[in-house]
């Protein structure tokens, strides 16, 4: 496996573009994004599990029902939820498209995000197609991610090349996500694209697979986003055999998306709003894989743990609370813990007790842009790794006047 440059359009058959439309009143940011595949592709998708969802959301479980798309149109600025012509705006969006590139209005993905309950108008969106089709281009990656940006202070994309069935295939990915971000698959709106040949029922199963241990343990502020969702699509292009069950070629196609889900996760968690700081929870020695989950997504969720980590205060006791409150059968005898960074690594608990350490040495560690909280049940063999950031002034500050 190989990192390369590219993203979403690394892979063969697929170009992207960004464009400002007119749905954000500043003209300096691009507020609708483009990713189509020249050949139909299989596709899979998983969505947030807010009840309250946004209407691209139910459009786009419809188009796909059949495991296919070719396009993926994502706006930023208004999501979109909560319209009560959400779903006719959402419609009507594939079909303007549809007719642009001259598919069917049933192979688009359709997507929005920003604020919740405002009417989205259609003829910004009417009017920007055009020119969204027409710059499409293989370097296009650049602005699609930035067009699907929010609150992101930073573009996320990453791609890589794995080898399957004798073949060497590409996968890229992107994603949005900075606040509202929460476990339980509502987390962020996630592009991935790749030209290996696997069928749908497959590339579902991979995906479903993944996302327990990827983007449901990613947390940033404990809300659940309406509209987030995870989509990829496969267009066959790199001429591989097909995957069509588990095997060497179903391993390698999982080992390669989840170098690019786990990558995707760090970059959240690490741009969450008002962050300093990520955060990577590793939890070790737990009875059973639920157990260390559970432990992990408490600790990057709790909000005095969070302010820690932002003052560089190694109070390890909010740790060992969180832990306690999380419900997770655990002995809070047998608990180690330690913070560890660039900077070196400090013990600062040992079997549920504090020892002795240097405030110092902790400051050090803890004022790095990178932390690892490490936990050590002691119970069993099972592990877990969840991903957060610190609580800063900013983050109120960014959602006290989110709308203006």
């Amino acid at each position: 496996m190989r990192i390369i440059e590219g993203g979403v359009c690394a892979a063969k058959g697929f170009t992207a573009s960004g464009v400002h439309c007119g749905i954000r009143a500043s003209r300096s940011k691009r507020d609708i994004s483009l990713i189509f595949s020249e050949r139909k592709a299989s596709c899979a998708a998983v969505y947030t599990t807010n009840l309250v969802k946004g209407a691209p959301l139910d459009v786009t479980k419809a188009h796909i029902a059949d495991g296919y798309a070719q396009a993926v149109i994502c706006n930023s600025g208004n999501a979109n939820t909560c319209n009560s012509n959400g779903i006719e705006i959402a419609e009507q969006t594939c079909q303007l498209l549809a007719q642009e590139l001259g598919i069917d209005a049933n192979d688009v993905v359709v997507a929005s995000t920003g604020v919740i309950g405002q009417k989205l108008d259609i003829n910004p969106i009417r009017k920007g197609i055009p020119q969204l089709v027409a710059e499409l281009s293989k370097s296009g990656n650049a602005n699609a991610v930035e067009g699907i940006m929010t609150t992101d202070t930073e573009p996320k994309e990453i791609a890589l090349t794995f080898q399957a069935g004798g073949k060497t295939c590409t996968m890229g990915g992107m994603a949005k996500g900075s606040g509202m971000i929460h476990p339980n698959m509502a987390t962020m709106l996630v592009f991935i694209t790749t030209d290996c040949a696997i069928e749908p029922k497959m590339l579902q199963k991979a995906l479903s697979n993944d996302i327990p241990n990827t983007f449901n343990m990613v947390s940033v502020d404990g809300d659940t986003s309406t509209n987030d969702m995870v989509t990829v699509m496969a267009n066959g292009m790199a001429d591989n055999s097909l995957i069509t069950e588990d095997g060497p070629d179903f391993q390698a196609f999982m080992k390669a998306l989840n170098t690019i889900t786990v990558t995707l996760c760090r970059k959240i968690a690490g741009d969450g709003e008002g962050a300093t700081k990520m955060l990577e929870c590793i939890v070790s020695g737990a009875k059973t894989k639920q157990t260390a989950k559970t432990v992990a997504k408490s600790i990057i969720c709790s909000s005095l743990t969070k302010a820690a980590m932002f003052g560089a205060d190694a109070n390890w006791g909010r740790v060992l609370c969180a832990i306690g409150y999380s419900g997770a059968d655990v002995d809070v005898h047998r608990i180690d813990v330690a913070f560890r960074s660039a900077a070196g690594t400090v013990e600062v608990c040992k079997d549920g007790a504090g020892i002795d350490f240097s405030e110092e040495i902790a400051k050090k560690v803890l004022s790095e842009k990178e932390i690892d909280i490490l936990v050590n049940l002691n119970s069993g063999d099972q592990d877990a790794t969840a991903w957060g950031c610190d609580l800063t002034y900013e983050y109120v500050k960014i959602n006290g006047d989110y709308r203006t």
